[in-house]
């Protein structure tokens, strides 16, 4: 052999090497993670990799600075692959200072250096999907990587962004990671069909590989990769393996003859038993050092303190109001449409996705009509595929995009729940502060169209309250183009914002019935106060569309049976200010709700409870208007009788009174 041919298979064999000690620095962290949950030194659980090593390895191996990965709750391995940051990861399953995210997240949710995992199954690609659109718009050359099981074939949200990263030729590697188990349910029980055939339905490109074959498959990873980077196309990569510990840190069911028939094709115990022992030794002792390290540091650090603010027990003080005045009167409509364009012509950062939203459609209740025509490329069309859109939506916002996700109706927000009660609202504190989440999800809701049971509800009371996020409900007495300038602005958290649809084509102004003063409060976000010129006999508590129907009822309270009411209507539901309502209790000690849901857990009960909590005994007499438990009628006259309205209100106001 020539001198040359030498140095080269000594290279290669040095790079080998390394690979298989990378390998074993996983599975050495993970049996010491093991070790210190039985002594009780760990929280929660614990989801080993040992077994499948070769997977992290090998993917991060054919990675570049600034390529992403998402990953799910078996995550260590692929976390201390791409990062070798071995007290980064104890300390925070540990749930010490020294952790990447504090202790916050733990095992199966962590973030550092272009990493991130978290434990819901299916929901995290899309969000990857999103990561690697972020890498498409901004030219980088990089490329997002997600890594699912076999379970994780169960999950539709898996379909929807398959779909979507093959329309859209996203730079997205998806890395099937087959152990032949979801948690203890043998494949053959739960998945009909060949796996690489879903990602040739998708016009995907696939490919396949082992761990029992780690040079094979570093070859396989490096062509996809490639393949990802240079196409600027998704590839899935399937790549067989088998878990050799239990799901979890116990209770594996499965057969032990099956369990030690792959722990005799290991490939990091075929490494040891044909490299040098003292190469080996060396390798143990450097990677135990490193371990006993990190574990003595994080021994030797405190526990996280929670820090973060508790939105539920905010302090709000009294606030101030101003009497108020609207220039222009314009539709709602076009007052939305005006904001965007002029925020999209600031901000380039700033996408529009859902569905039917392109021109010459532009939206179902016409808010972004010709905006794809004026910003090309930053309008798009989605499937009918919610998860995935707001999913999407979640990456770009991680990447320091601001989407706007049009979710067409609010019925169809129950589509995108997991997005955000299980990633949009959880990113910024389970990874401490780290990253933001400048999300804004907009959709109309309501009824008194004739739509119907599924396409007329006002659902928000289920989204309402989900920590890290805020809610908006806007209505026609304040400039719902503010309100997006705002927005715009100065967004770092996952936003709702509530379109009724029946005011899109109302005009915004500050006409106000006869004999009352229009006024908004300082805030943020204000609240709209509308109060008689004399002294108020009762308050009245709406917000979005209920505002136009309480409107025309104080006006005939007013006029004919001189009832004064002083409506409050907030702009902001979550987090929610109840101050402007005591102010207003505490002169005129009665109270009427009104809001088009149910009012079972809604905001009326909430609110109730806070006014109890902070002027105990102010409230003489209560009463909340809400429609019926049961589904909304497309009859007109039944909708008309079970949904909320100006009549409804005078009888209740009417009845209060009258006690």
């Amino acid at each position: 052999m020539s001198a040359k041919k030498t140095m080269i298979t000594e290279q290669s064999s040095q790079a080998s090497v390394q690979l298989y000690a990378k390998a074993i620095l996983i599975r050495s962290v993970e049996q010491r993670l093991l070790e210190l949950f039985k002594e009780g030194r760990l929280f929660g659980t614990v989801h080993t990799c040992i077994g499948q090593e070769w997977t992290g390895v090998a993917v991060t191996e054919a990675l570049r600075d600034g390529d992403l990965i998402f990953s799910n709750h078996r995550c260590h391995g692929h976390y201390l692959a791409k990062t070798g940051d071995v007290e980064g990861l104890i300390g925070e399953i540990m749930g010490k200072q020294n952790g990447m995210c504090g202790g916050r997240g733990g095992s199966q949710h962590i973030c550092s250096q272009g990493f991130y995992s978290n434990g819901i199954q299916g929901g995290i690609v899309p969000v990857a999907a999103g990561l690697a659109l972020a890498q498409k718009l901004s030219g980088t050359g990089c490329i997002a990587v997600v890594f699912i099981g076999d379970g994780t074939l169960g999950e539709g949200a898996l379909y929807e962004t398959l779909n979507m990263a093959s329309k859209w030729e996203l730079p997205l590697l998806i890395v099937l990671e087959n152990n032949f188990y979801a948690q203890s349910t043998p494949q053959h029980q739960t998945l009909a069909g060949d796996i690489l055939a879903r990602g040739d339905a998708f016009g995907i490109k696939t490919a396949h590989g082992n761990t029992w074959n780690p040079e094979e498959l570093l070859v396989r990873s490096a062509e996809s990769v490639q393949y990802v980077r240079n196409e600027c196309r998704p590839l899935f990569l399937q790549i067989d393996t088998y878990r050799l510990m239990a799901h979890s840190k116990g209770d594996d069911d499965r057969a032990p003859e099956e369990v030690n028939e792959y722990w005799a094709r290991d490939p990091i115990e075929s490494f040891r038993q044909h490299t040098d022992s003292q190469q080996i030794e060396e390798i143990d002792r450097t990677i135990q050092a490193s371990i006993d390290l990190a574990v003595s540091r994080s021994d030797a650090t405190p526990y996280s303190e929670d820090n973060a603010q508790d939105e539920d027990r905010r302090e709000w003080s009294l606030l101030k109001w101003t009497k108020t005045s609207i220039p222009a009167s314009e539709r709602m409509v076009n007052v939305i449409h005006s904001s965007f364009q002029r925020n999209m012509q600031r901000d380039h950062k700033i996408l529009l996705i859902g569905e039917d939203i392109e021109g010459p459609y532009g939206g179902a209740f016409k808010v972004t009509k010709n905006l794809s025509h004026e910003f090309p490329g930053r309008v798009r069309n989605t499937p009918i595929s919610e998860a995935a859109l707001v999913g999407l939506g979640n990456g770009l916002a991680l990447s320091g995009f601001l989407p706007v996700c049009e979710v067409m109706f609010g019925d169809f927000l129950s589509l995108t729940f997991d997005q955000l009660l299980n990633h949009a609202s959880k990113f910024r504190y389970m990874y401490n502060d780290q990253v933001h989440v400048p999300l804004i999800v907009r959709t109309p809701m309501g009824g008194k169209r004739g739509y119907g049971p599924t396409h007329s509800q006002s659902i928000e009371k289920h989204f309402m309250g989900l920590p890290g996020t805020t809610m908006l409900a806007l209505h026609p007495r304040y400039d719902p183009g503010l309100v997006y300038d705002e927005l715009f602005s100065s967004i770092d958290r996952p936003t709702i914002v509530i379109e009724n649809k029946l005011l899109y084509g109302l005009r915004v102004t500050d006409q106000v019935p006869k004999g009352f003063v229009l006024e908004h409060s300082h805030e943020q976000y204000p609240s709209t106060r509308i109060r008689p010129m004399g002294d108020p006999d009762i308050t009245i508590v709406c917000y979005g569309g209920m505002l136009v129907d309480v409107e025309r009822a104080i006006q005939e309270l007013c006029d004919e049976r001189e009832i004064f009411c002083e409506v409050i209507c907030p702009l902001q539901l979550y987090p929610f200010n109840p101050w402007p309502v005591i102010e207003s209790v505490q002169k005129t000690r009665k109270l009427l709700i009104v809001e088009e849901g149910i009012r079972f857990a809604a905001l009326g009960s909430e609110l109730l409870a806070q006014v109890a909590e902070v002027t105990p005994g102010v409230l003489e007499r209560v009463r909340r208007v809400s429609s019926p438990s049961h589904p909304i009628p497309s009859c007109g006259p039944l909708e008309k009788q079970c949904l909320p309205g100006e009549c409804h209100v005078v009888e209740a106001v009417s009845h209060m009174l009258a006690s």
